[in-house]
């Protein structure tokens, strides 16, 4: 099996080029997805990307969790997408495309610098903001914000977001203090997330600037994520702790995220490819 590793601030992804070879059996792929991440007997990843044909958009893009699930949307994978497309020749000399993902299309557009790629700009799409629409189980609102939630034996406030996949965004005074593994994991399988939620733990620095930490559904502990920084920095908007014109913190670096009035959010940051190679997978014995 070909592959190449990609990264956006230490987001990791392998990804496999389907455009012309067929996809691994369905049945398989959750093994294939599990046998490829593990970091010690696989390449080692946050994630596999399918890049695919597509009838609605200029590719279709598939998202798998590490631990087999697959995902409904993912910022840094539309970024390194649109990269490993161009680096390939695959866009004619376009700097733009659509990209057709299970929450709808994305817009990667490729930001030149001397005639190389510096940044990549990505459409999100507009956030959704209603319960039903995350989604959140009880009684439907316009948005959920700072609502009581206990897990782990304690007691959060939370503002949930969609970016096309679910996000609980809890707001803190340092993060130093966070219990990331304890309240992350607590978070993201409580009940009321019927398909288990993204957690982002967020401190506020100032009007255009926050810092977050990230835990991943199906991952775990990430060191950036683009839907992540996207949810984050919605939250702060709605509950007008920052403007509309955010740095976004992670371990991995700084994304910016702009979500203007009446419009879409936009996400920028970098990415670029590690490596690419082959790997054979014995998959009855993959764990």
């Amino acid at each position: 099996m070909h592959f190449a590793k990609m990264e956006a601030l230490g987001n990791d992804y392998i990804f496999l080029d389907l455009l012309e070879d067929p996809p691994p059996d369905e049945g398989a792929l959750p093994r294939v997805v599990q046998a490829l991440c593990d970091r010690h007997l696989g390449v080692g990843g946050d994630g596999v990307v399918l890049l695919l044909p597509s009838a609605e958009g200029d590719f279709r893009m598939r998202v798998f969790n590490p631990d087999g699930g697959e995902a409904e949307m993912c910022g840094t994978g539309a970024c390194c997408s649109a990269l490993y497309l161009y680096q390939r020749g695959r866009l004619g000399g376009r700097t733009r495309l659509r990209l057709e993902t299970l929450a709808g299309p994305v817009t990667p557009e490729l930001v030149l610098e001397g005639g190389r790629v510096a940044w990549v700009k990505v459409g999100m799409g507009f956030p959704r903001l209603r319960r039903r629409d995350i989604p959140m189980l009880g009684r439907d609102v316009e948005q959920v914000v700072d609502e009581r939630l206990q897990a782990a034996g304690k007691e959060f406030f939370v503002t949930c977001v969609s970016m096309g996949n679910p996000h609980c965004v809890v707001f803190v005074e340092d993060l130093a203090e966070v219990e990331l593994g304890e309240w992350g994991r607590g978070l993201e399988t409580h009940p009321v997330f019927p398909h288990r939620a993204n957690v982002e733990f967020v401190q506020v620095l100032g009007l255009g600037r926050i810092r977050v930490l990230v835990w991943e559904r199906g991952s775990g502990p990430t060191l950036s994520c683009g839907t992540g920084a996207c949810a984050s920095a919605v939250a702060s908007i709605i509950k007008g702790l920052v403007g509309r014109q955010v740095a976004v913190e992670m371990p991995g670096g700084e994304l910016r995220v702009e979500w203007p009035e009446g419009d879409q959010v936009w996400l920028k940051g970098p990415c670029r490819e590690v490596f690419r190679g082959e790997i054979r997978l014995d998959l009855p014995a993959a764990r």
